[in-house]
């Protein structure tokens, strides 16, 4: 925890310094430009990334998998997203580099690895062995009855009935 809060404070001063450093170079005007033009690529290129990551991690469901590698790499698209939305240019260096693919495949990898995150048994299944949500018709079947009662008049007859059976 409080490496958090030294993150909290070191970070503010790095990235004012060195916005400084910048536009003392290149002047106050371009720099505020390239900040703000950093971000909107930043955050175009997320979201198609975080879509695509999106759709990987249904595909994974559908098939009875735990998506763990799919759900690793939202997270860390989540904090590249934050350092995209952080004025300067070291967050937006480090959220780049987490738009990188090979980078967050590396990552995840020494996360997975590392011990500290467990995807359990890796797949959700049923007692037969078959994965839910496909919504393919697979799976168990559960019969019932279903009747619409628009007033209490006909919630009571249904009531009637079903003590009547």
């Amino acid at each position: 925890m409080p490496l958090l809060y030294l993150a909290f404070l070191l970070v503010p001063l790095i990235e004012i310094y060195v916005l400084i450093q910048v536009g003392s170079v290149i002047g106050a005007l371009p720099t505020v430009i390239l900040v703000v033009l950093t971000a909107v690529i930043g955050v175009t290129l997320l979201r198609r990334q975080g879509l695509r990551t999106w759709m990987r991690a249904q595909e994974q469901l559908a098939r009875g998998m735990m998506p763990a590698a799919e759900l690793l790499e939202g997270m860390m698209l989540m904090l590249a997203g934050a350092f995209l939305l952080t004025p300067g240019f070291v967050t937006d260096t480090l959220g780049f580099l987490l738009l990188v693919p090979a980078v967050r495949r590396l990552l995840i990898q020494r996360m997975m690895t590392s011990g500290r995150w467990q995807t359990g048994a890796g797949s959700f299944r049923d007692d037969a062995g078959t994965p839910p949500f496909t919504g393919g018709g697979q799976g168990r079947v559960i019969e019932g009855e279903f009747s619409r009662c628009d007033d209490d008049r006909q919630a009571d007859d249904a009531a009637r009935r079903h003590d009547g059976d």
